[in-house]
């Protein structure tokens, strides 16, 4: 490129008020011009010397305090000076010529020659083009550099100036203006400061990173000048004039404050060694300090920084876990997995009691690719549960020795809590790696083991020796057809032990301690050394040898997963869709072999010399024998653990259940960390979204579960709902009188007579209700149930007789029995209430007005007769007032009850009803905000104040509510409710950039999937961008616990293969999720069916390999599809 033919002027322009109307006029006989692109005036005849004249101007001793330029800024410029003759117009544009295109024969001097003159026509053109620029670009400059304007004067005051200026640091070089800066000319005119770039250059944004500078801050103080000369005051001594100050703060660098903090952070370490917020904090600050060093060795050595302060932290403070676990990870970020899984082990046998730091080795070790074996991971689920299971043991004994046994101390409580939830978890990881016989299983023999034992006084090994002859008899288990449970099982056993001993007339004694019954069918020895599990007789494929290097991140993930993209493929399948098919088939097989066969149910002939067949290979593999269970089979003493593994055992199976427990709390996040797909509650709570973002257009087609599959398809699972029938009606002789168990299993009737035979469900849930209110009449908690299944199958009048006939049986109850009575009245008065809304019936409102007054006034139960008195509604209001009063020493303890719940839900219900939702709403957050406990009580408060929320948002500002919401999304940050309430609020009273931004807060304030799933239904409902949800999915999986969820992984899968429609990114994703989930065969099975279109044959059969050969249970060989298409054929 040509340099231009004229220079460009290093201006920089500085904004002046306005001089007014007329500013002086100055004499024009100068010897030289401020700036020589301007023609001078007349009298100006001299030529420049080679010295710089421009210092020589007058103009430089031109004094600038003989201005009377005001303070004010409102003037406005003189309007430009026209041009005094036609003959200093600007020159009109030249005609466009045209010519002819040459010839390819052209010379090249003909050819540069053109070059030129093209290049002349461009700068002639440019040239016209900014002499017009005056009128378009700057109305209020007189003259611009290069055009052929004469002003009168060599130059004149700028009044606004140009503020792009302050951007790019100079003048553009077309765009000088004719003018000077009275101030800073000479910094202006220095090359310098146009050779040191914008100020938000490379080279200016080093400098401003530099940690040894320091900042200055500007802050202005009062704005608001006032002037004497804007009014006339009254008394002028008393006038205060106030001005605009500019204050000054000389901030710390970078490198003061880390000498300031860890200063800091020292003193506060020895002031309080105990604190372990303090020496969190301290890590956490190394951390920063890390971020801001880019050379790899200073961030080591800050990584050892902050590993010798954790570890003194560890020293002073060896019990805490989070000390612990703090430590832990950053040995993570130095030593290699080998060492660090020392580490880990020297922790766990100094503190072999806890729970979260076996539930953080246990993550650790089944995402550990080149370490991860089913067998490998199960043996470290042993070493959990005995060591656990041991403390609990030696914890009780110390309890029965000092308290009553029927009452254990909270600690045993929840370390028996931490246990199950081990245990779950166990059952999960064995779920989901394919052995769904064993993990059904296990929930079979530890519940018969710890829920159904025996009433005898048994060692521990001698419990274990009876259970033994139990599960090797062959009779039926929890869930099975005729199961009663291991005690009356053996009180059975025994009564037909004598019975054939007195039949035979034995008299034979038994001596020493009891070793178990002998049972002939069981006396072939050889039969457990058949039932060892058999190799396949496939052989592996030889891989190669060779190690390549990697061309890009997708090869070295192969690499790492053991398939080298290399070798030749060996296998006989050559269409992809084979694979496709083979998938399908291992989960349609997942689905229905889940129930483990008993070891005498037929199996082939095990007694005969003959080899198995493969058939019997398939039914040998899901006999579970007690070898495999024996070894995580632990006893229970609380209450607590009991009913927790119960509701744990139901979720498991996908039976409806009631929340069990706080969504804070570990059983909780195990729950919804471990997910391979949405669960129901939280699909119940994503569909509220989307039904509101979807209210005045066509429903979106894509939706997570359209792409992930429902979480409990029963349909696809035969035998399961009546397998959960039968143990829910086993585990209410362990749970009396407990209407979470009850209606489970009235709904679960339901569902399997629904499968059965859809016309009798009504009936047959009504027969159930009546032949359990048969065995216990005075369970009115029941009668309520009974009540509301009724009202849902239209059944109104029946469900009312059936409220008031408990309500009028409670005075004659127990004591226990009749503080449940607020749960009662509330369930009735919420069936009355949805019936006048279904309805429009006037009349059920009344009744549940008239049903609550009963609950608050504190009288006697009478049916309705008519709507009550103004009276009775003061009377009613003031009575929930004063029992609400007797609940808060209660609620500031933290030991609030079910029915206290009820209670307070009843009256805010009285009162929406009665004096507006606003003034019932006040009574929920009115407790909600003098209580900050988060456990599982004040949750069901905080979720039915979401309910009533949801009723009644059209009448409801958000500046009403927000706040309520805001506390409960702190309090509850992994309640689906919490997060459906704020999705609705938001979406309806403020923009979707808000709700973004409120999303990405609470991801990174509580990272969990919960958060990830609106946020996705969101985005996806309201077609996000791209970059939203990749964004989305990248920072969800930066966290370390959220890069282990399956469920998280499937859907960025799904996302890639179904929805973006991109085949590479889909493959990339693909082969990081197994890399950090090998265990979900689920996962796997993913790649099969949404990639079998982009992955090789050779990579499809290689994966079935590393599959076998990380011990996850393939139940369909290949063969069997080949040999299926040659059948076809």
């Amino acid at each position: 490129m040509e340099p231009s033919s004229e220079p460009s002027p290093p201006v920089t322009t500085a904004t002046f008020p306005a001089a007014g109307e007329g500013h002086e006029s100055h004499p024009s006989t100068t010897s030289s011009s401020l700036f020589p692109l301007f023609p001078l005036a007349a009298s100006t005849s001299s030529a420049p010397t080679a010295e710089s004249q421009w210092l020589s101007n007058p103009s430089f001793s031109f004094d600038a305090s003989s201005l009377n330029i005001p303070s004010t800024t409102t003037s406005s410029l003189p309007t430009p000076l026209s041009p005094s003759s036609d003959d200093d117009a600007p020159p009109a544009p030249a005609p466009a010529k045209y010519e002819l295109v040459p010839s390819e024969t052209d010379s090249d001097e003909e050819r540069g020659s053109r070059r030129k003159e093209r290049g002349r026509r461009k700068r002639r053109r440019e040239k016209d083009r900014y002499d017009g620029a005056a009128e378009s670009r700057k109305a209020g400059v007189r003259a611009w550099a290069g055009s052929e304007t004469k002003p009168v004067k060599d130059y004149y005051v700028d009044a606004k100036g140009d503020h792009d200026n302050l951007a790019f640091g100079s003048l553009y070089r077309r765009f000088g203006s004719s003018h000077i800066d009275l101030d800073s000319d000479l910094d202006g005119l220095d090359n310098k400061v146009r050779a040191g770039g914008r100020y938000y250059s490379a080279k200016n944004a080093v400098s401003e990173r530099n940690k040894g500078f320091k900042h200055l801050k500007l802050s202005k103080g009062d704005t608001s000048a006032m002037l004497a000369e804007d009014f006339v005051p009254l008394d002028a001594q008393s006038l205060s004039v106030k001005r605009t100050t500019v204050e000054q703060e000389l901030e710390e660098s970078w490198e003061d404050e880390i000498l300031r903090r860890t200063r800091e952070f020292n003193k506060m370490s020895r002031e309080r060694p105990n604190n372990e917020k303090v020496w969190l904090a301290f890590a956490q600050f190394q951390d920063k300090v890390a971020s801001t060093q880019p050379q790899k060795a200073a961030r080591l050595q800050t990584t050892e920084r902050k590993i010798s302060i954790l570890e003194k932290a560890v020293e002073l403070n060896p019990d805490n876990e989070e000390l612990l676990l703090c430590l832990l990870k950053s040995y993570g970020e130095r030593d290699s997995t080998e060492n660090l899984l020392g580490k880990w082990e020297q922790v766990l046998t100094k503190h072999p009691d806890s729970c979260k730091l076996w539930k953080q080795y246990l993550l650790l070790c089944q995402g550990e690719f080149s370490r991860f074996k089913v067998s490998e991971i199960r043996k470290s689920y042993v070493y959990a549960v005995q060591a656990l299971s041991a403390a609990c043991t030696k914890l009780c004994r110390q309890v029965n020795e000092n308290m009553d046994p029927k009452s254990p101390s909270s600690s045993l409580a929840q370390l028996e809590l931490g246990l199950v939830d081990i245990f779950v978890n166990l059952c999960r990881f064995e779920w989901q790696t394919g052995h769904r016989e064993l993990a059904t299983g296990l929930f079979q023999a530890q519940m018969e083991f710890s829920l159904f034992s025996p009433p005898l006084y048994l060692t521990t090994s001698s419990k274990q020796r009876l259970f033994e002859h139990f599960w090797n008899s062959g009779g039926a288990r929890i869930g099975e057809d005729g199961a009663l449970g291991w005690s009356a099982w053996l009180a059975k056993d025994e009564e037909s032990r004598q019975n054939l001993v007195a039949q035979e007339n034995s008299q034979e004694i038994e001596t020493g301690g009891w070793s178990g019954w002998f049972d002939p069918s069981v006396g072939n020895t050889d039969t457990n050394e058949s039932v060892e599990p058999l190799t396949d007789g496939n052989d592996a494929e030889d891989l190669d040898a060779e190690d390549t290097p990697a061309q890009d991140d997708v090869e070295s993930l192969l690499k790492k997963l053991g398939i080298d993209v290399d070798a030749e493929s060996n296998s006989e399948v050559k269409d992809a869709e084979t694979w496709n098919r083979w998938a399908t088939m291992e989960l349609s097989r997942d689905n229905e072999q889940w129930l483990p066969l008993h070891e005498k149910s037929g199996i082939g002939s095990l007694d005969s010399g003959d080899a198995p067949s493969g058939e019997d290979n398939d039914q040998l593999s899901r006999v579970i024998l007690f070898e495999d269970v024996a070894e995580f089979l632990f006893s229970l003493s609380s209450e607590e653990a009991r009913f927790s593994l119960i509701c744990q055992f139901i979720d498991f199976y996908g039976g409806k259940i009631s929340r069990w427990t706080s969504t804070n709390s570990s059983s909780w996040l195990d729950r919804i960390l471990s997910l391979e797909m949405i669960s129901d509650d939280i699909l119940e709570d994503l569909s509220a979204v989307s039904d509101i973002v979807n209210k005045n257009q066509d429903s979106y087609s894509c939706k997570l579960e359209s792409l992930l599959g429902s979480m409990h398809d029963l349909s696809q699972r035969p035998g399961l709902v009546k397998f959960l029938r039968n143990a829910i009606l086993l585990l209410l002789d362990v749970f009396p009188r407990n209407h979470v168990l009850e209606e489970a299993i009235l709904v679960t009737t339901e569902m399997y007579t629904a499968q059965e035979n859809s016309s009798s469900t009504a009936n047959t849930s009504r027969a159930l209700a009546k032949n359990l209110l048969k065995k216990d009449r005075q369970d009115f908690l029941l009668c309520g149930i009974y009540g509301r299944t009724e009202a849902m199958h239209g059944n109104i009048e029946q469900a009312r007789k059936i409220f008031d006939m408990a309500l009028l049986s409670t005075e004659a109850t127990a004591e226990d029995l009749r503080k449940k009575v607020p749960i009662l009245y509330l369930w009735y008065a919420e069936m009355e209430i949805t019936v006048s809304t279904s309805r429009n019936n006037s009349d059920s409102m009344h009744r549940a007005i008239y049903i609550l007054s009963c609950l608050g006034s504190n009288v006697k139960y009478a049916p309705f007769i008519g709507p009550i008195s103004r009276p009775q509604v003061l009377r009613a209001r003031q009575g929930f007032k004063e029992q609400i009063r007797s609940l808060r020493p209660a609620f500031a303890s933290g030991g609030i009850k079910e029915e206290s719940v009820a209670l307070i839900c009843s009256a805010s219900l009285f009162e929406s009803m009665t004096s507006g939702y606003s003034s019932g709403l006040e009574v929920i957050e009115d407790m909600l905000c003098s209580n900050s406990s988060h456990n599982s009580e004040f949750e069901d408060l905080w979720v039915y104040y979401i309910k009533l929320l949801q009723k009644n948002l059209n009448q409801l500002s958000l500046s009403r509510v927000w706040p309520s919401i805001s506390l409960g999304m702190h309090k509850y940050p992994y309640n689906p409710k919490s997060y459906s309430a704020m999705l609705i609020l938001s979406y309806l009273y403020s923009v979707s950039n808000n709700l973004r931004l409120t999303l990405d807060k609470c991801s990174q304030r509580d990272p969990s999937i919960i958060t990830l799933l609106f946020a996705l239904s969101f985005e996806w409902h309201k077609a996000g961008s791209d970059n939203r949800i990749h964004s989305l999915f990248e920072r969800a999986l930066a966290d370390d616990k959220l890069q282990k969820s399956v469920l998280l992984w499937r859907c960025y899968l799904a996302y890639e293969a179904e929805k973006a429609c991109n085949a590479s990114a889909a493959r990339r994703v693909f082969f990081r999720a197994i890399h950090a989930c090998p265990w979900s065969k689920r996962l796997w099975l993913d790649g099969f069916q949404k990639l079998s279109s982009v992955l090789t044959l050779k990579e499809l059969s290689d994966l079935q390999e590393v599959m076998r050969d990380k011990e996850l249970n393939i139940r369909t060989d290949i063969y069997e599809i080949l040999l299926q298409d040659e059948t076809d054929t």
